[in-house]
Protein backbone atom coordinates (compact mmCIF):
# COMPACT_ATOMS: atom_id res chain seq x y z
CA UNK A 1 0.00 0.00 0.00
CA UNK A 2 1.34 3.42 -0.95
CA UNK A 3 1.46 5.90 1.93
CA UNK A 4 1.17 9.60 0.96
CA UNK A 5 4.40 11.44 1.71
CA UNK A 6 2.67 14.06 3.82
CA UNK A 7 1.03 11.44 6.05
CA UNK A 8 4.33 9.60 6.39
CA UNK A 9 6.09 12.77 7.49
CA UNK A 10 3.37 13.60 10.00
CA UNK A 11 3.81 10.10 11.42
CA UNK A 12 7.54 10.58 11.72
CA UNK A 13 7.00 13.99 13.34
CA UNK A 14 4.72 12.46 15.97
CA UNK A 15 7.20 9.65 16.54
CA UNK A 16 9.94 12.18 17.26
CA UNK A 17 7.66 14.02 19.68
CA UNK A 18 6.87 10.77 21.48
CA UNK A 19 10.57 9.99 21.58
CA UNK A 20 11.40 13.14 23.51
CA UNK A 21 12.74 12.36 26.95
CA UNK A 22 10.04 14.59 28.41
CA UNK A 23 9.71 17.91 30.06
CA UNK A 24 12.77 19.05 31.98
CA UNK A 25 12.25 21.33 34.97
CA UNK A 26 15.03 23.77 35.77
CA UNK A 27 15.88 23.10 39.46
CA UNK A 28 16.56 26.80 40.13
CA UNK A 29 13.97 28.73 38.12
CA UNK A 30 11.23 26.11 37.77
CA UNK A 31 11.04 26.79 34.02
CA UNK A 32 9.96 23.75 31.99
CA UNK A 33 10.85 22.73 28.43
CA UNK A 34 11.38 19.65 26.28
CA UNK A 35 14.82 18.05 26.02
CA UNK A 36 15.31 15.09 23.69
CA UNK A 37 18.87 14.23 24.76
CA UNK A 38 19.68 12.29 27.91
CA UNK A 39 21.92 13.73 30.61
CA UNK A 40 24.42 10.94 29.98
CA UNK A 41 24.55 11.78 26.26
CA UNK A 42 25.13 15.44 27.07
CA UNK A 43 27.95 14.57 29.48
CA UNK A 44 29.66 12.39 26.87
CA UNK A 45 29.42 15.18 24.30
CA UNK A 46 30.73 17.67 26.86
CA UNK A 47 33.75 15.53 27.75
CA UNK A 48 34.64 15.06 24.08
CA UNK A 49 34.20 18.74 23.27
CA UNK A 50 36.36 19.78 26.24
CA UNK A 51 39.13 17.41 25.16
CA UNK A 52 38.96 18.92 21.67
CA UNK A 53 39.22 22.47 23.04
CA UNK A 54 42.22 21.56 25.19
CA UNK A 55 43.97 20.16 22.12
CA UNK A 56 43.14 23.20 20.00
CA UNK A 57 43.82 25.96 22.56
CA UNK A 58 46.89 26.71 24.65
CA UNK A 59 46.24 25.68 28.25
CA UNK A 60 47.69 28.09 30.80
CA UNK A 61 50.42 26.89 33.14
CA UNK A 62 50.21 30.06 35.26
CA UNK A 63 49.85 28.76 38.85
CA UNK A 64 48.16 31.91 40.14
CA UNK A 65 45.59 32.08 37.34
CA UNK A 66 44.73 28.39 37.63
CA UNK A 67 44.54 28.53 41.42
CA UNK A 68 42.17 31.50 41.27
CA UNK A 69 39.80 29.90 38.75
CA UNK A 70 39.83 26.56 40.53
CA UNK A 71 39.19 28.11 43.95
CA UNK A 72 36.22 30.14 42.73
CA UNK A 73 34.98 27.33 40.51
CA UNK A 74 34.98 24.74 43.26
CA UNK A 75 32.98 27.00 45.56
CA UNK A 76 30.42 27.43 42.80
CA UNK A 77 30.42 23.67 42.19
CA UNK A 78 29.66 23.11 45.88
CA UNK A 79 26.75 25.55 45.60
CA UNK A 80 25.44 23.63 42.58
CA UNK A 81 25.53 20.39 44.57
CA UNK A 82 23.36 17.59 43.22
CA UNK A 83 21.72 19.81 40.61
CA UNK A 84 24.36 18.46 38.21
CA UNK A 85 24.49 14.72 38.99
CA UNK A 86 27.58 12.81 37.94
CA UNK A 87 29.63 15.96 37.35
CA UNK A 88 33.40 15.48 37.16
CA UNK A 89 34.48 19.05 37.68
CA UNK A 90 37.43 20.43 35.76
CA UNK A 91 38.47 24.10 35.62
CA UNK A 92 40.97 25.18 32.98
CA UNK A 93 42.47 28.56 32.03
CA UNK A 94 43.24 29.13 28.35
CA UNK A 95 45.96 31.53 27.22
CA UNK A 96 43.97 33.78 24.92
CA UNK A 97 43.01 37.45 25.03
CA UNK A 98 39.46 36.47 24.11
CA UNK A 99 36.77 37.75 26.48
CA UNK A 100 35.17 34.38 26.89
CA UNK A 101 34.32 31.60 29.31
CA UNK A 102 32.26 28.46 28.88
CA UNK A 103 30.96 25.40 30.69
CA UNK A 104 30.12 22.05 29.16
CA UNK A 105 27.94 19.18 30.42
CA UNK A 106 29.69 17.07 33.00
CA UNK A 107 31.25 20.02 34.83
CA UNK A 108 33.91 21.09 32.32
CA UNK A 109 34.67 24.82 32.66
CA UNK A 110 37.04 26.97 30.60
CA UNK A 111 38.03 30.57 31.28
CA UNK A 112 40.09 32.63 28.85
CA UNK A 113 42.89 34.89 30.08
CA UNK A 114 41.26 37.97 28.57
CA UNK A 115 38.10 37.48 30.60
CA UNK A 116 40.02 36.54 33.72
CA UNK A 117 41.84 39.87 33.59
CA UNK A 118 38.60 41.77 33.00
CA UNK A 119 36.96 40.07 36.01
CA UNK A 120 39.21 41.83 38.49
CA UNK A 121 37.52 40.51 41.64
CA UNK A 122 36.65 36.96 42.61
CA UNK A 123 33.06 38.16 43.02
CA UNK A 124 32.94 39.11 39.33
CA UNK A 125 34.59 35.86 38.30
CA UNK A 126 32.06 33.90 40.39
CA UNK A 127 29.08 35.45 38.61
CA UNK A 128 30.62 34.58 35.23
CA UNK A 129 31.41 30.97 36.16
CA UNK A 130 28.00 30.68 37.82
CA UNK A 131 26.33 31.94 34.64
CA UNK A 132 28.16 29.41 32.45
CA UNK A 133 27.45 26.52 34.81
CA UNK A 134 23.83 27.70 34.89
CA UNK A 135 23.58 26.92 31.17
CA UNK A 136 24.74 23.36 31.88
CA UNK A 137 22.43 22.75 34.86
CA UNK A 138 19.55 24.16 32.81
CA UNK A 139 20.52 21.80 29.97
CA UNK A 140 20.24 24.64 27.49
CA UNK A 141 22.39 22.75 24.98
CA UNK A 142 19.97 19.83 24.84
CA UNK A 143 17.05 22.23 24.80
CA UNK A 144 18.43 24.06 21.76
CA UNK A 145 19.10 20.79 19.94
CA UNK A 146 15.49 19.81 20.58
CA UNK A 147 14.17 23.16 19.39
CA UNK A 148 16.31 23.03 16.25
CA UNK A 149 15.00 19.54 15.47
CA UNK A 150 11.38 20.56 15.93
CA UNK A 151 11.79 23.76 13.91
CA UNK A 152 13.41 21.77 11.12
CA UNK A 153 10.67 19.14 11.16
CA UNK A 154 7.94 21.77 11.12
CA UNK A 155 9.58 23.52 8.17
CA UNK A 156 9.94 20.28 6.26
CA UNK A 157 6.30 19.37 6.94
CA UNK A 158 5.16 22.75 5.66
CA UNK A 159 7.37 22.45 2.58
CA UNK A 160 5.97 19.02 1.74
CA UNK A 161 2.40 20.23 2.13
CA UNK A 162 2.96 23.32 -0.05
CA UNK A 163 4.91 21.38 -2.68
CA UNK A 164 2.14 18.81 -3.03
CA UNK A 165 -0.51 21.50 -3.51
CA UNK A 166 1.26 24.45 -5.18
CA UNK A 167 4.51 23.11 -6.62
CA UNK A 168 8.22 23.61 -6.05
CA UNK A 169 8.31 27.37 -6.71
CA UNK A 170 5.91 28.16 -3.86
CA UNK A 171 7.67 25.58 -1.70
CA UNK A 172 11.01 27.37 -2.16
CA UNK A 173 9.42 30.72 -1.30
CA UNK A 174 7.93 29.19 1.83
CA UNK A 175 11.28 27.77 2.94
CA UNK A 176 12.99 31.11 2.39
CA UNK A 177 10.39 32.94 4.47
CA UNK A 178 10.17 30.21 7.10
CA UNK A 179 13.91 30.27 7.75
CA UNK A 180 13.90 33.96 8.61
CA UNK A 181 10.62 33.99 10.52
CA UNK A 182 11.46 30.93 12.64
CA UNK A 183 14.89 32.33 13.49
CA UNK A 184 13.76 35.84 14.44
CA UNK A 185 10.41 34.82 15.91
CA UNK A 186 11.37 31.65 17.77
CA UNK A 187 15.02 30.60 17.89
CA UNK A 188 16.61 33.94 18.86
CA UNK A 189 14.01 34.92 21.49
CA UNK A 190 14.44 31.51 23.13
CA UNK A 191 18.21 31.92 23.08
CA UNK A 192 17.91 35.32 24.80
CA UNK A 193 15.57 33.79 27.38
CA UNK A 194 18.17 31.11 28.08
CA UNK A 195 20.83 33.77 28.63
CA UNK A 196 18.61 35.67 31.05
CA UNK A 197 17.83 32.46 32.90
CA UNK A 198 21.55 31.64 33.20
CA UNK A 199 22.15 35.15 34.57
CA UNK A 200 19.70 34.49 37.40
CA UNK A 201 21.19 31.09 38.09
CA UNK A 202 24.65 32.64 38.18
CA UNK A 203 23.48 35.12 40.80
CA UNK A 204 22.09 32.34 42.97
CA UNK A 205 25.18 30.16 42.69
CA UNK A 206 27.52 33.08 43.39
CA UNK A 207 25.49 34.22 46.41
CA UNK A 208 25.24 30.65 47.74
CA UNK A 209 29.02 30.35 47.46
CA UNK A 210 29.50 33.59 49.41
CA UNK A 211 30.29 35.90 46.50
CA UNK A 212 28.68 39.31 46.13
CA UNK A 213 26.01 39.11 43.39
CA UNK A 214 26.28 42.88 42.82
CA UNK A 215 29.55 42.13 41.05
CA UNK A 216 27.55 40.87 38.07
CA UNK A 217 26.47 44.46 37.41
CA UNK A 218 30.01 45.86 37.45
CA UNK A 219 31.28 43.03 35.28
CA UNK A 220 28.66 43.52 32.56
CA UNK A 221 29.19 47.26 32.68
CA UNK A 222 32.84 46.61 31.83
CA UNK A 223 31.82 44.19 29.08
CA UNK A 224 29.50 46.84 27.64
CA UNK A 225 32.33 49.38 27.70
CA UNK A 226 34.55 46.91 25.82
CA UNK A 227 31.86 46.50 23.17
CA UNK A 228 31.80 50.25 22.71
CA UNK A 229 28.23 50.22 21.40
CA UNK A 230 29.06 47.66 18.69
CA UNK A 231 26.03 45.44 19.09
CA UNK A 232 23.54 43.87 16.75
CA UNK A 233 19.90 44.90 17.16
CA UNK A 234 18.48 42.98 20.13
CA UNK A 235 15.95 41.13 17.97
CA UNK A 236 18.78 39.72 15.82
CA UNK A 237 21.02 38.71 18.71
CA UNK A 238 21.36 35.48 20.67
CA UNK A 239 22.10 37.52 23.81
CA UNK A 240 20.16 40.31 25.51
CA UNK A 241 21.38 43.83 24.80
CA UNK A 242 23.95 44.92 27.40
CA UNK A 243 21.72 47.74 28.65
CA UNK A 244 18.79 45.34 29.09
CA UNK A 245 20.98 42.76 30.76
CA UNK A 246 22.39 45.28 33.25
CA UNK A 247 18.90 46.62 34.00
CA UNK A 248 17.60 43.09 34.63
CA UNK A 249 20.55 42.34 36.89
CA UNK A 250 19.95 45.52 38.90
CA UNK A 251 16.36 44.44 39.44
CA UNK A 252 17.29 40.86 40.34
CA UNK A 253 20.31 41.34 42.61
CA UNK A 254 18.37 42.49 45.72
CA UNK A 255 16.60 39.11 45.82
CA UNK A 256 19.95 37.38 46.38
CA UNK A 257 21.51 39.68 48.97
CA UNK A 258 20.12 37.78 51.96
CA UNK A 259 21.53 34.54 50.56
CA UNK A 260 24.88 36.25 50.04
CA UNK A 261 24.94 37.65 53.59
CA UNK A 262 24.19 34.20 55.00
CA UNK A 263 27.12 32.63 53.12
CA UNK A 264 29.48 35.59 52.98
CA UNK A 265 33.16 34.73 53.00
CA UNK A 266 35.30 36.11 55.81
Amino acid sequence: MKIPLRQLFIGLFLAVLLGLTGCYTNPVTGRQYAVMTSLNEEMQLGAQAFADVKRAERVSTDPAANARVQAVGRRIATAVGDQLPGAQWEFVVFESDELNAFALPGGKVGVYRGLLELAESDDELATVIGHEIGHVVARHGGKRMTEATLVGLAGAAGAIAIDSKYGSEKRDLFLLAYGGISTVGYVLPHSRADESEADLMGLQYAASAGYDPRAAITFWQKMAAKEGGRQMPAWLSTHPASSKRIEDLRNAVPRYMTLYQANRRE
